[in-house]
């Protein structure tokens, strides 16, 4: 590890330590030149998620885009910062136990309505209209009956 006071190669870990439940190490380090102490973390690279789109278009996953989303079917809900944060973890966990590189913007889409149906039913319906593209009043009166159906 460089050394980011004198640009050395030469340094040894005088401690490490599991932070973040285990999902990275912290490690103190001394450069063997000049003397001084610097922190390194070390973090598992998880392999590159991409989102194959409905046209067949393929990017990156973007969990900001995500999060966007989730946020304006949530505006002026009672929804915490927190319960969005944990829908996307969840999400995020789901795709990487399926171990595999691409999911579809389905997919995803349909992963959110589960977890906003279950964190706030204006919301749910709110994404909904837009990711099914709801075109008539009654689609809106279908989908509030199933979720009626389902308490």
């Amino acid at each position: 590890m460089r050394c980011p006071y004198c640009r050395s190669l030469d340094d040894k870990v005088v401690n490490s330590r599991v932070c973040q439940d285990g999902e990275s190490i912290r490690r103190r380090r001394e450069c063997l030149d000049c003397g001084k102490r610097f922190t390194t973390f070390e973090y598992i690279e998880p392999a590159e998620l991409h989102v194959v789109k409905r046209n067949g278009q393929r990017e990156r996953f973007d969990r900001a885009k995500l999060k966007r989303g989730i946020w304006r079917a949530c505006e002026k809900r009672p929804v915490a910062d927190e319960d969005v944060e944990a829908i996307i973890n969840n999400i995020e966990k789901e795709i990487h136990n399926r171990m595999d590189s691409e999911v579809t913007a389905t997919d995803i889409g349909e992963m959110v309505l589960r977890f906003l149906r279950d964190l706030d039913e204006v919301a749910y319906i709110r994404f909904a209209a837009v990711y099914r593209n709801f075109r008539k009043a009654s689609q809106f009166r279908d989908e509030a009956e199933l979720l009626l159906e389902k308490d």
